[in-house]
């Protein structure tokens, strides 16, 4: 994972050690994750982040190999961790992208996610402004971050 994440240059480039502890925390704290990734001809070509906290899910990492992109791969994960944050309850669901990144921007525009928000020099290597998204999911409960953006 980490050698893929970190050849996708708009990955939010975690270290390693961020990684392993995802993957032993398990569950707790009010906080659950999911992990999901795709395969294609037994290797890796993607993997997916997420987490739900309360009523809120978090698109935390999506990453996709060169040669996988434009083949549905970054939007079969999106759409995997939309519903497993809807099978856990959450009202919406989150995530933060390089404001550089088109592709993915685009991407989530498709999945129904707006802009509602930016953060400066929130990323590095290299340095980039973060833009804030935000997707509700119909009929599902309601949410802190989407009452106070109402």
């Amino acid at each position: 994972m980490v050698v893929l994440e970190r050849a996708v240059a708009g990955a939010p480039h975690w270290a390693e050690r961020e990684y392993t502890a995802m993957l032993e925390q398990g569950e707790g704290a009010g906080i659950r994750r999911r992990l999901i990734v795709a395969e294609r001809g037994g290797g890796l070509v993607g993997f997916a982040v997420a987490k739900v906290i309360g009523d809120v899910g978090e698109v935390e990492s999506v990453a996709v190999a060169t040669a996988a992109r434009r083949n549905g791969v970054g939007r079969a994960l999106c759409e995997a961790v939309i519903e497993w944050c809807r099978d856990e309850r959450a009202g919406t669901v989150e995530l933060e992208v390089r404001a550089g990144n088109d592709d993915a921007i685009g991407l989530y525009r498709k999945l129904g996610f707006a802009v509602v928000g930016r953060r400066k020099g929130y990323y590095r290597e290299p340095v980039e402004d973060a833009l804030l998204m935000s997707l509700e999911l119909a009929g599902e409960g309601g949410s802190a971050v989407r009452a106070a953006l109402e």
